[in-house]
């Protein structure tokens, strides 16, 4: 159990994790559990993946950090594989999806700044999550995590999700707006997946007004939709692109990339980060990438989010507990009709790790290294579980 010296903002942990090996981690008591959430989103290659874990006993023996004052080989080397695959020009390193989404707002600010606005506004959505620093908190649209924790900056305008008339009826009405900020599909929000044509009207919108269109993929990229990022499912490119949780599959790391106009609003000293883009971190990013390619897994996730996904919506599909079944790749959200949260520990019960956002959707982020048996067990399980839980309404 947690000791009084650690701060309280967590909540009642009653599960102590001491191992992980694949798509598996094991309890203080030795007991075995699927990992159906990956440490949200973070763990997609499974736990101690031996190319990651190679990787990281090779540069812990070499070099950990030197700073940003100096050049470091594995930061240009995956700056230049992500521009490669992301379609974007040039990469800022930070140490979390918060921090990758705080150059993102400052980029926005910068550009409003120079083009004379005095207070440069940044189109955000009800439902959003973009980090718990200040700014992110403001673009997040979730009262409850924002309680507390005025005044909030200023220059966020909010708008429905899924709703492009609402940004352009805003667009009528401010004409300091500089950017659009979006997740593909909103995680904390309750997996939300938006029309298929959503991204390419704002594509177009900013495309129109000259504003910078702004993704957040912190939890969507790096293979977990199917794609390297979600966006390119949709065939656009954003001009701000933000990233993290996959990238390091454990270490953390998070980046910023920009194209275009985007990517020059930085210079020297304008933003910055002590560890952001260390040689450790790198290295497990360069590994990260290398798997992923290799493996061939961004394929996998998506032929096995469509296998769970139907295997899901055959056992559920007629359950009167369940409102939805939706995802891409292995980003799932089963919509139930009540709160939920309890399925988390009748979960643990049965040996798998879930998770419970938006107080009634069941979202699964089960690592891209699932196997063919795993995903049968985990639709399996999952639609045991909800059974139960519809008959504990009765």
């Amino acid at each position: 159990m947690p000791t009084p010296t650690l701060m309280h903002n967590y909540g009642e942990r009653t599960l102590t994790l001491v191992r992980g090996e694949g798509n598996y981690v094991w309890d203080d008591r030795g007991r075995r559990y699927l990992d159906a959430i990956s440490g949200i989103a973070v763990c997609g290659l499974g736990h101690c993946h031996p190319k990651v874990t190679e990787a990281l006993h090779e540069q812990a023996a070499t070099l950990l950090h030197v700073s940003n004052l100096y050049n470091i080989p594995p930061q240009q080397q995956l700056a230049d594989r992500l521009a490669y695959l992301s379609g974007m020009d040039n990469v800022f390193f930070s140490n979390s999806g918060a921090e990758a989404n705080e150059a993102a707002i400052k980029l926005a600010r910068k550009l409003g700044n120079e083009r004379g606005l005095a207070t440069p506004q940044i189109v955000v959505m009800e439902g959003a999550f973009h980090g718990r620093t200040l700014a992110t908190l403001t673009a997040t649209g979730n009262e409850k995590v924002q309680r507390g924790f005025a005044p909030l900056p200023e220059g966020f305008l909010r708008v429905p999700f899924n709703d492009v008339e609402a940004i352009e009826r805003l667009a009528e009405q401010h004409s300091d707006i500089v950017a659009i900020l979006v997740e593909p599909i909103q995680g904390e929000g309750g997996v939300r997946i938006p029309a298929r044509d959503y991204l390419i009207k704002l594509r177009a919108l900013c495309d129109q007004r000259n504003w910078l269109l702004m993704l957040d993929e912190i939890q969507t990229g790096n293979g977990r939709s199917g794609k390297m990022f979600a966006y390119q499912h949709m065939g656009i490119v954003p001009d701000v692109l933000t990233t993290a949780k996959g990238l390091g599959n454990g270490v953390p790391i998070g980046a910023c990339l920009a194209r275009g106009k985007a990517a020059q609003l930085f210079t020297a000293g304008s933003h910055g980060s002590t560890f952001g883009g260390n040689p450790l971190a790198c290295r497990a990013g360069l590994a990260v990438l290398d798997t992923l390619q290799g493996e061939w897994l961004i394929e996998r996730a998506e032929k096995m989010g469509a296998q769970l996904l139907q295997s899901l919506q055959i056992r559920l599909g007629n359950c009167p507990a369940v409102v939805d079944i939706r995802g891409l790749g292995l980003m799932i959200g089963i919509e139930l009709r009540r709160p939920c949260g309890e399925l988390v520990e009748q979960a643990r019960e049965q040996g798998l790790l879930i998770n419970v956002t938006a107080n009634n959707v069941l979202r699964l982020l089960p690592p891209l290294t699932l196997t063919d048996s795993e995903c049968q067990q985990l639709a399996a399980d999952i639609g045991t579980l909800i059974q139960q839980f519809t008959l504990q309404a009765v």
